[in-house]
């Protein structure tokens, strides 16, 4: 039943923005080590109810508990007015109940950490925890005055059950803005109470082992927003899709776009040495991207918002009654093996140069495994975006997608599950950093080629193909925990080599790319201008190649090597050009540049293993 007061939904939304208030200056209390303003004495201050404040510790703590019974007493209020004007049932009542519930539990936290003088200049393991966890309560207590302020408001009821992989794409999405909240609480601790007098010197104090856990722990949360970031990315171009409504697409372009201006402002906070306003300003972004996140969520589960990947499901089971489901071949299809298999050589290639020989079980098996699950989910996602185009080309008409032995729903699935596997796996064996290259490599697979490059322009290889090229970053970065400058010439070689090697299955293909309305550089300019852009980026190759020579990165194994593989790969792109309608050419080349990565690669490795 549709309920709406105009009068309770702006007293609903007024309650979350003065909640917002109370949250900051209790950072400030924080921040200004005030937080033993009261003694160690809670409810009363000081021994009394109101005390005269003696101190400015004492009125900024007093302050903060004053604020602080005003959000108790108006989330009550709330919660009694809405059971009088809404029946048993209704999604505001819910909603209501469940803000006053986290408001109890989040009072009673800040009352432990009084009673515990988890508080001003303590460093103790104790408050390192109870920082992380108060901050978690906090953000449920934001997302239940939000979900109520939105009922509230007239917003439709939401169906939990049923979204399929939509749904736990958003809920990890949560989960993973959890855990950099966390990261962050500890972060501005560590920044509280050590304070840097530089940033150099605040840097080395980072990684200095003798320095204070709290310390230490800071490194981590730029990683841990990037890594979150990468995947906000991932959600919202998925979500934008499976779940086509003006709200969906307003609140993930939002998100992304907050999330995005937050990353700024740590890095200005990072520069600044993170004053107290700076700090504040950091928290409130926060606490809005979390809101919107919430409101997200309640677009994409609102009733009567279209679920694409479920579209066609009942007529698939219907027509595969009888015929036994998926097999795991198709499964692994789903992973393009064949394709992944040259990828996740480059990465063990720069995984063995990085470590100078041999890295050991454990980054080899995380390598090994985290990147073809990680190749393997971008490839599944693939496959359901594109499921329209490729059931219009032989080549790929006999995708497990496109048949329908798996559906969409399923699919998404596997991939979600491959790519938290990926990530696990890589934390695990080769450290943050490599877990968030990978990442980074699907989404832009997914993203940057797959939804937006693709069907607009022929260009799509030239800047899509990059993703194709952070598998040596991921190599790389689990075997030292860093990106040198080899590691990013590797991953230049890749990008400029996959236009050549692209383009020229594109010219064998073109009919196919052009009877699914795909604009690849053949269909578009034809076989001319395509051979000539492949001789330039032929060229390019070459010149990226002798880099590591340069640098002093490889020795006269190398040289000799690369030298005859540039010059076979310059010979077959100068024939092409020559005669580019001549199909022959085109599958020499092709055929040669698979080869030729390989070759480079193993010629990068072997140098620096054997001759080193």
């Amino acid at each position: 039943m549709q309920v709406k007061n105009k009068s309770y939904a702006r007293f609903a939304w007024g309650v979350l923005g003065y909640t917002i208030l109370v949250i900051l200056w209790g950072a400030f209390v924080r921040a200004s080590f005030s937080g033993d303003g009261c003694g160690q004495h809670w409810p009363t201050c000081q021994g009394t109810l109101i005390p005269v404040p003696e101190s400015s510790k004492t009125l900024v703590e007093l302050t903060h508990r004053l604020s602080s019974g005003v959000a108790f007493l108006l989330v009550l209020g709330m919660w009694l007015w809405a059971l009088r004007i809404y029946p048993k049932g209704h999604r505001v009542r819910f909603g209501a109940g469940l803000a006053m519930a986290f408001m109890v539990v989040e009072t009673l936290a800040g009352a432990a950490l009084v009673l515990f003088q988890w508080v001003a200049e303590d460093i103790s393991l104790g408050r390192a925890i109870a920082m992380p966890v108060h901050l978690l309560l906090t953000l449920l207590l934001l997302a239940a005055l939000t979900m109520h302020a939105h009922w509230a408001s007239g917003g439709p009821p939401v169906r939990v059950r049923g979204q399929g992989p939509v749904g736990f794409a958003l809920l990890l999405m949560l989960g993973a803005y959890g855990l950099l909240a966390a990261s962050g609480a500890v972060t501005a601790l560590g920044d509280t109470l050590f304070k840097a007098p530089s940033l150099l010197e605040g840097i080395r104090q980072d990684f200095s082992p003798t320095a204070h856990f709290l310390v230490r722990l800071r490194v981590f949360h730029p990683l841990i927003a990037l890594s979150t970031g990468v995947y906000l990315l991932l959600v919202a171009g998925l979500v934008s899709l499976l779940r086509p409504h003006p709200n969906v697409r307003r609140f993930a372009s939002l998100v992304v776009g907050l999330f995005a201006l937050q990353l700024g402002v740590g890095v200005v906070n990072l520069l600044l040495l993170a004053p107290v306003w700076m700090q504040l300003v950091h928290l409130l972004i926060a606490d809005l991207i979390w809101i919107l996140m919430i409101l997200l969520v309640l677009a994409a589960f609102s009733e009567g918002v279209p679920r694409v990947e479920a579209r066609g499901e009942a007529e698939m089971r219907q027509a595969h009654r009888g015929k036994g489901g998926a097999t795991l071949m198709d499964y692994v299809a789903l992973t393009k093996p064949r394709v992944i298999s040259l990828l996740l050589f480059t990465a063990l290639a720069a995984l063995f140069a990085a470590a100078g020989g041999w890295p050991g079980w454990k980054p080899l098996l995380a390598v090994l495994l985290g990147g073809y699950f990680a190749a393997g989910a971008a490839n599944a996602i693939n496959m359901v975006i594109d499921r329209d185009i490729d059931a219009l080309m032989p080549r790929t008409a006999r995708r497990p997608t496109v048949t329908e032995r798996i559906s969409s729903r399923q699919a998404l699935y596997f991939a979600l599950f491959l790519e938290l596997a990926s990530f696990l796996i890589l934390l695990w064996g080769g450290g943050l950093l490599s877990a968030m290259l990978a990442l980074a490599g699907l989404v832009f697979y997914v993203l940057v080629y797959t939804l937006w490059l693709k069907r607009r322009t022929w260009r799509n290889i030239v800047i899509g193909g990059a993703a194709g090229a952070f598998p040596p970053l991921v190599g790389w970065a689990a075997a030292t925990g860093e990106l040198a400058p080899l590691a990013w010439v590797l991953f230049l070689v890749i990008f400029f080599w996959t236009p050549v090697h692209f383009w020229a299955l594109a010219l064998l293909i073109k009919d196919e790319y052009a009877r699914a309305g795909v604009p690849m550089l053949p269909v578009v300019h034809g076989a001319r201008v395509t051979a000539v852009q492949i001789a330039l980026y032929a060229v390019l190759t070459t010149l990226l190649s002798l880099i590591p020579l340069t640098l002093g990165e490889a020795g006269i194994l190398y040289a000799l090597g690369a030298g005859v593989l540039n010059a076979v790969l310059l010979a077959r792109a100068f024939a092409l050009f020559l005669r580019p309608e001549e199909r022959p050419r085109a599958r020499s080349l092709y055929l040669y540049s698979l080869g030729y990565l390989a070759a480079l690669f193993l010629l990068v490795t072997l140098d620096r293993t054997l001759i080193a």
